[in-house]
Formats: structure tokens, sequence, C-alpha cells
């Protein structure tokens, strides 16, 4: 079992910045891709981003290219997405995920979730 943990949501006005960070703990955790997925109200859950264990390969959604950044620190066994330029669009609820493959886990079918985090941006 892998618990994630997300943290840095709040409220930001068009054009600002935010940072989310994901605390992963439990066996193996660090060696798992994590990534983030967003839902909007009404909508349905839509990747983000996602990153390997290793750091080394990164993928995201043409949606957020040039604006957000994941990034991952393995001996905290954190993820972060730094997200610049934010638009009203990207209100949502962020959900930390992780899963053995960047590729599995973007099918979203058998990830480990976290509990999510609310970003709300105003314009």
């Amino acid at each position: 079992q892998v618990q994630l943990v997300e943290s840095g949501g709040g409220l930001v006005q068009a054009g600002g910045s935010l940072r989310l960070s994901c605390a992963a703990s439990g066996r193996t955790s660090s060696s798992y891709a994590m990534g983030w997925f967003r839902q909007a109200p009404g909508k349905e859950r839509e990747f983000v981003a996602a990153i390997n264990w290793s750091g080394s390969y990164t993928t995201y959604a043409d949606f957020v290219k040039g604006r957000f950044t994941i990034s991952r620190n393995n001996a905290m066994i954190t993820v972060y997405l730094q997200m610049n330029s934010l638009k009203a669009e990207d209100t949502a609820v962020y959900y930390c995920a992780a899963d053995l493959s960047v590729a599995s886990l973007q099918t979203g079918g058998n990830n480990y979730w976290g509990q999510g985090t609310q970003v709300t941006v105003s314009s």
C-alpha cells in the first residue's frame, strides 16, 4: 500500500502561482511513478502531469505545457507541481497519484490516490 497526502492548494488570482506537494509513504513508494490529475465541477477527472521514479522523465497534458512543472524529491518521497500563469479554467480539485509506471499511471485505472486539494483561480 502507498499513502499519498497532498498540500498547497488555495485561492489565487489569475496569472498567479501555486505549488502543490504530495508526500508519499508506504512500501517501496520511492520506486513508483507519481503524478497529478484534476477534476473540475461537473467534469471527469483528467490527467495533468507525471514523473517517473527517478525523475528523469516527465510528461504533461497539452493544456499545462509551459505553465506547470512536475518534480520529485526521492529522499523525502515527495512530488511537487509548480503551477504558474494560472487561469480560471485551472480551478479544480487536484489529486496526487502513484503507480508502477508513467504509462499505467496515465490510464488512471490502477492508481493509488490522495484525498485531493482544492485549487481556485479567480479571474
